[in-house]
């Protein structure tokens, strides 16, 4: 298992460069990922070798929250990343919607979002009134990162973890805006058959950035995993 963590840490390491030079990886990753309800889902066999995110999260540092002293949104990133003349807010949206129309300069004009947080189904409507009904909300927050190590990261690193596609989603805007920069101690999706998917994903994302949880935000993921010890890492 240690191999393994090392060997996620390169590919981070790989992937920082990669956002630095125009987030050129991000189209091959749009498909990557599902938001399929996991309570419809076979139950995985485990392998040897295979990770597992209840076991991951046994190896994450267990520390204290720092304060948030000095944090701001530009400490991560000066707005969105832009990839073959689109932006990462556009890219996310064109990956989790689905029946998406864009228009010429890559802006997504409408489309059906399966919200994983809510289970709800959204009809999306670019305009001043409507666009903020789905939002892209960062799977670990910017300020919670910013508490549980960030702050050691250097800006490079920050801009990819602001910009990494396995740290974005595509939810409800009130869902999103009820979150804020909770963890999983304080907050959860009203979705109970994507908690297991949305707890790998902040260990995977807190494990590759080098973060650290705080003692409650391990115990209520631990509590989410229990009921899924077979969740798997998410990979990208």
């Amino acid at each position: 298992m240690q191999k393994n963590y090392r060997v996620r840490r390169l590919v981070t390491t790989l992937l920082i460069a990669i956002v630095s030079l125009s987030m050129l990886s991000i189209d091959m990753a749009m498909n990557d990922f599902s938001f399929e309800d996991s309570s419809n889902s076979p139950t995985p066999v485990r392998t040897s070798g295979a990770e597992y995110a209840i076991d991951v999260l046994e190896t994450l540092p267990v520390k204290g929250r720092t304060p948030k002293t000095g944090y701001a949104r530009a400490q991560f990133s000066n707005g969105w990343a832009r990839s073959g003349g689109c932006d990462l807010r556009n890219i996310i949206l064109q990956r989790d919607l689905k029946d998406v129309a864009v228009d010429e300069e890559c802006r997504v004009l409408s489309g059906t979002l399966k919200d994983p947080y809510t289970a709800k189904t959204i009809q999306f409507s670019r305009g001043s009134t409507t666009s903020g009904e789905v939002q892209i909300d960062h799977v670990v927050a910017l300020s919670n990162a910013w508490q549980t190590g960030a702050q050691q990261l250097s800006p490079e690193q920050r801009h990819a973890f602001a910009n990494d596609p396995l740290n974005l989603i595509a939810t409800e805007g009130a869902a999103n805006q009820q979150k804020s920069d909770a963890d999983a101690a304080t907050w959860l999706p009203s979705n109970r058959s994507f908690r297991c998917q949305y707890v790998a994903r902040q260990i995977a994302i807190k494990d590759a950035y080098s973060l650290w949880v705080v003692p409650p935000e391990a115990a209520a993921m631990k509590q989410v995993l229990t009921r899924c010890p077979e969740q798997p890492m998410p990979t990208q």
